[in-house]
């Protein structure tokens, strides 16, 4: 059952990021935009709501291959990812249209997929 803790402005810039960013953030992308909200929010105070949000299930960890974890908003239709080589922005792909049969073992089963795409998001490739 998810934990609930009280509502601060620290919490509430931190929901805040991630609704209008609409897109998975670092912990250092939440910092940057709450600042603007909350002066003298720390980047303690970032990782200790980080995790709380995900403790309530607000929040969901996206784990991109060889990088920190991202975050973001919970409940949303299975989707995708691409991360800018650039910038390093993570955004969101709406939808799966992957189609890949894999050759599994015999006995094996699927029980999901992730799958990420690498290239330039439009403001870096501009």
């Amino acid at each position: 059952m998810p934990v609930q803790s009280r509502n601060t402005r620290q919490k509430e810039a931190i929901r805040a990021a991630f609704v209008e960013a609409d897109r998975p953030l670092s912990h250092d992308e939440v910092l940057s935009a709450a600042q603007a909200t909350v002066e003298g929010i720390s980047i303690a105070t970032v990782y200790r709501n980080v995790n709380l949000l995900v403790e309530e299930a607000w929040l969901v960890p996206v784990e991109l291959p060889g990088s920190p974890a991202r975050y973001e908003v919970a409940g949303k239709e299975h989707h995708h990812h691409f991360k800018c080589n650039d910038c390093g922005k993570l955004f969101e792909l709406q939808g799966c249209d992957v189609q890949v049969k894999p050759r599994l073992p015999r006995g094996f089963r699927i029980t999901g997929h992730e799958f990420f795409l690498y290239g330039l998001c439009a403001a870096c490739g501009a």
